[in-house]
C-alpha cells in the first residue's frame, strides 16, 4: 500500500435503471475525482488519479415512496461532501487517513439520514445501503454498510471484494447454507443494516491492491441478484467499451425479471503506477488492519416489508446526484426476528 512510482489511470462508465417491476428508481451512483472536485468521469477518459484520489459509490435506497430515492441520493452528496471538506485538506495524504476519512463520511452520513428520518415523520423508517469504493496509490480501498456488491476482474476472473451485510451470508458463514442455497432463498432481500434506520453502524473496511488491467465492478442488488459473478469477465473480455458492459449487464438483469432497480459502475485500471497485468496476487477479501474500534455492532434485522409512508413534503437538504433503487425494507422489531432465525436454525437441524 506504498506510493506508486508512475501515474495510475481510469476509465469509468455507470448506468442505473428502472427494472422491470418497480414505478420509479431509488438507486444512487457517484464516481468522482477527489482531486479535480469534479463529480462525474463517466465520460472520456482514462483519467489520471490524483494525489486525493478516486471516489466510486453506489447505495441502494430503501422505504417505500421517495424516501428510499431520498436516502440514497443524500448518502451519495453527503459522503462526497464529507470527502471534499475533509480529506482534501488533510495534510496526511496516507492511505491511513484516506481510508479513515471513508469511514467517518459514511458514518456521518448515517447519522445525518438517521436525523433526517426522525424529524420528518413522512419518510421515518428510510435507509440505504452504501458501498464506497476509493482509489490511493494503487490500491482500492472499500467501505460497505449493507449488500451493493464490489467485485473485481482479474484474469478472466471476477473475485467478490465485499461481504454481503446479510442474513444469508451470516448463515452461510456459520455453514447453515450453502452458498447455491442462499442465492436461492426467498429470504436473500434481508439485510442487517443499511444508512438510516440505526444511530449506530458498523462500516466494513477493506482493500485490495490494484494491478494494470483490473476491472472494478460495484452494482446494486438489483444486478447482483440476477447476473452471476461468473458471467460478467465473459463481457468485460467481449467488449472494450465500458458502455457497452455496462448496458449489457442491465440487459441480462431485466431479461431474467428485473425484479428490482439495476445500478452499476464499472472502471478499468492502467497505468505505469501499478503492477504489470497478471492473474497473480491475492484477490479477495481483506480486512484493513485499523486500531480504532467500530461504531457498533450489526443491529437489528431488516425485512422486505416496506412501511406506508407518503412522498416528503419538503425538499432535501441535499439535493444529490439521484439515480435511486428501492431495497424495500423496514427495520424489524429486534425480539420477534430473534424468534424467528432461532427457529429457522431449530428448523435446518
Amino acid at each position: 500500500m506504498s506510493h506508486s512510482p508512475g501515474p495510475v489511470v481510469v476509465t469509468a462508465r455507470a448506468r442505473t435503471d428502472l427494472g422491470r417491476t418497480r414505478d420509479h428508481n431509488e438507486d444512487a451512483f457517484l464516481v468522482a475525482d477527489l482531486t479535480a472536485r469534479t463529480v462525474d468521469l463517466t465520460n472520456g477518459g482514462p483519467h489520471r488519479v490524483g494525489e486525493r484520489g478516486i471516489l466510486f459509490l453506489v447505495a441502494d435506497g430503501m422505504g417505500g415512496a421517495a424516501a428510499g430515492e431520498l436516502a440514497s441520493s443524500m448518502a451519495a452528496d453527503l459522503i462526497f461532501r464529507h470527502m471534499l471538506e475533509s480529506w482534501s485538506t488533510e495534510a496526511d495524504v496516507s492511505p491511513e487517513r484516506f481510508i479513515r476519512h471513508l469511514r467517518t463520511a459514511v458514518e456521518q452520513a448515517n447519522d445525518r439520514i438517521h436525523l433526517y428520518s426522525r424529524e420528518h415523520p413522512d419518510v421515518r423508517g428510510m435507509g440505504t445501503t452504501a458501498t464506497v469504493a476509493g482509489v490511493l496509490d494503487g490500491c482500492l480501498y472499500l467501505a460497505q454498510v449493507g449488500d451493493s456488491r464490489a467485485y473485481l476482474v482479474r484474469g478472466g476472473v471476477a473475485t467478490q471484494l465485499t461481504k454481503d451485510q446479510s442474513l444469508m451470508q451470516r448463515l452461510v458463514d456459520a455453514g447453515e447454507l450453502t452458498e447455491e442455497e442462499a442465492e436461492h432463498s426467498e429470504r436473500r432481500n434481508i439485510i442487517l443494516q443499511a444508512l438510516g434506520p440505526d444511530a449506530r453502524i458498523r462500516v466494513d473496511l477493506t482493500f485490495q491492491p490494484l494491478h494494470r488491467g483490473d476491472t472494478l465492478v460495484i452494482c446494486s442488488d438489483g444486478l447482483s441478484g440476477q447476473v452471476k459473478r461468473e458471467e460478467i469477465p465473459a463481457l468485460l473480455k467481449d467488449n472494450a467499451d465500458l458502455d457497452t458492459v455496462c448496458s449489457q449487464l442491465i440487459t441480462m438483469a431485466n431479461e431474467r425479471g428485473g425484479p428490482d432497480n439495476i445500478t452499476v459502475v464499472v472502471a478499468r485500471f492502467a497505468g505505469e503506477g501499478l503492477p504489470a497485468p497478471s492473474d497473480s496476487g491475492e484477490v479477495g477479501y481483506h480486512v484493513y488492519p485499523t486500531d480504532e474500534p467500530d461504531s457498533g455492532e450489526i443491529p437489528a434485522l431488516m425485512s422486505p416489508q416496506p412501511p406506508v409512508v407518503t412522498p416528503p413534503t419538503v425538499e432535501a437538504p441535499l439535493p444529490a446526484r439521484r439515480n435511486g433503487s428501492p431495497v424495500t425494507m423496514a427495520l424489524v422489531g429486534i425480539g420477534i426476528l430473534a424468534c424467528l432465525f432461532g427457529l429457522y436454525l431449530l428448523l435446518r437441524r
